[in-house]
């Protein structure tokens, strides 16, 4: 066989066979169907434009929502932090007084703690301080057991304050319990 075998399916000798010329343009159908189709390729290219902005607009509200988060993790502290810059300043300003009395100290110490404690409040930071409750082992961490005569299972010292962030434990309670009657003394 040789390249032109291959070229007419119909045999060497054979031609194809023939078709009737199409309808002529002024028959009112073709002319119609000419003009639907024209009209679908239109609304497709149309679609097709509408499906591509969207894409991208897409792709850019992601990309926009991926740089918030970004900025959120790298900034999402600076109200606390900026709202601390003054309790710094404080602690730093008592650094720098000479010749204080042990009064004035204690005074400008309170004050710098109540400073901390309205940023803590501020942002949601509260104090665990369960002293004569039920011990909780989700917000408290007990450190030992003692003899006392309140109900078992229940602080009897608060050795270091814990703290909740909005409901979240940030640092458990260490705290000391009342032990069982007549359970060892470990």
């Amino acid at each position: 066989m040789t390249d032109a075998d291959f070229s007419n399916p119909f045999g060497t000798n054979q031609e194809p066979p023939h078709r009737p010329d199409p309808e002529p343009a002024s028959d009112p159908r073709l002319a119609e169907l000419e003009a639907r189709l024209s009209q679908a390729l239109a609304d497709a290219e149309k679609a097709r434009e509408e499906y591509l902005r969207a894409r991208a607009e897409t792709e850019n509200i992601r990309r926009r929502g991926q740089e918030d988060v970004a900025k959120a993790h790298r900034f999402g502290i600076e109200g606390f932090a900026s709202a601390l810059l003054s309790v710094k300043d404080s602690l730093d300003a008592a650094l720098t007084v000479e010749n204080t009395s042990i009064e004035s100290f204690k005074e400008g110490v309170e004050i710098t703690s109540r400073q901390l404690d309205s940023v803590f409040e501020k942002f949601g930071v509260k104090a665990i301080d369960p002293q004569g409750e039920k011990f909780d082992p989700h917000r408290h961490q007990a450190i030992s057991q003692v003899a006392s005569d309140q109900e078992p299972n229940t602080v009897v010292a608060v050795l270091q304050k814990g703290y909740l962030l909005n409901d979240r434990v940030l640092r458990p309670a260490l705290v000391t319990v009342a032990q069982a009657a007549g359970a060892p003394t470990p």
